[in-house]
Parts: C-alpha cells; structure tokens; sequence
C-alpha cells in the first residue's frame, strides 16, 4: 500500500546532480499508525485506515477514543482511508516515509486555500465591461436571465460566491527525494492548501 498522510511544511528550491536548482514542496510524511483493516465480507471493500497527528486525550470523543485503542494507546487527530487490494500491515503497525522510496510519482490531495467571496472577475475571469466611452459596469456580472421562455436562471450560473476552501487534487508531482530518519518528502511543483495544511499522498495513478 503506498499511501501517507502528511502536512505540508512550505516551499524551498534544491539542487540536482547537474546543479539545476529545482523548486520543491517539503512535506512531513507520517509517521501514522493503522488504526483500522477493512475487508469485503464485513464493510463491502478493502481498506487501510491510518492515523496522523498526536492529540490529547481529552480533546476527544469517547467513540473516538474507544475506536483508537485497538491500534494501541496512539490518539491520532487525522484519519484517512486508503484503498487496497491486498495489505501486509496489521493493526497498530507504523507507516512511514520510507514507504514511498522508489516511488517516483504522486497525486497529493488537499483542501485548497479559501479566498472569501469573490466577484466574477476574479471567481471565473471574466472580462468586464469597457473602461471608456460611458462604461458603467467594470466588475459587474451582467445579465443572467433571458426571456419569457424558460424564463429562470440555469442552475449553475457563474455569478459571485465563495472562491476556494475546496478539495483539490494534485496529480503526477515528481518526487524528488525521500529522507525516511526526518519523515520528509520533497516532490516537485507545489501542493495545494495553506502551510500546516493535512495533505494525503498516494502513488499516482496515471503515471508510473
């Protein structure tokens, strides 16, 4: 199973073997704790669930708790659940960064950063109006209707709203390096979300 959850520290730039400075995304991956096996007899699909990130103990719900102990005395904050065909890892055991090594590509997902409500222009890149000769509508939407037939808005009308704050899904990001002793991950390109952001890595899908 090559899947991880991570937290994305920031950007920084490293060199390569031909001294090309190469910009990458440092991510903290792991380590996580199994905390739960699903199989097809009894959930209907096979899974792994892992844990990510220490918690106290108070801070959590009884059911939570209750759930997490049989993986041992770990209160993890994050859990994700991976799908897998077959699994060697059993309850309790630790996975690692060094479950990426000889990985060379990932699809990272995230939620992205929230921009608050936004207008057209800067939501869907709209044009605006004309700026000279009486323009009197730079930013607006402009008309949204039609006439007598249908008669309403379509749903799904572009039009001003919040912007962002949404799963996004970063797909083929070249690994660059993985250091399993500092549990980082360095893969080139950037992550989507905010620094601090709880991201989940897989083995990519499309590109091997």
């Amino acid at each position: 199973m090559k899947g991880l959850i991570g937290k994305k520290l920031g950007m920084t730039s490293i060199y390569d073997e031909e001294g090309v400075a190469v910009p990458v995304t440092v991510i903290e991956a792991g380590p996580c704790v199994v905390t739960q096996l699903k199989d097809s007899d009894k959930d209907g699909y096979k899974a792994v669930q892992l844990g990510f990130g220490d918690q106290k103990a108070q801070r959590m719900t009884k059911p939570a708790l209750g759930h997490l102990k049989k993986a041992g005395d770990a209160v993890k904050s994050v859990l994700r659940e991976f799908r897998v065909e077959e699994t060697e890892v059993s309850v309790g055991d630790e996975v690692t960064a060094a479950n990426f090594e000889g990985v060379n590509y990932v699809d990272i997902v995230a939620t992205g950063k929230g921009r608050g409500f936004q207008g057209v222009v800067k939501r869907y890149d709209f044009a605006g109006g004309r700026a000279s000769h009486g323009g009197g509508w730079v930013r607006r939407t402009g008309s949204i209707g039609m006439c007598t037939f249908p008669g309403r808005v379509f749903k799904g009308k572009k039009m001003p709203g919040q912007m962002g704050d949404k799963r996004v899904t970063t797909q083929n990001l070249k690994i660059v390096q993985v250091r399993p002793e500092e549990n980082l991950i360095l893969v080139k390109g950037s992550v989507p979300g905010a620094k601090g952001g709880i991201v989940t890595i897989k083995e990519a899908l499309k590109k091997k």
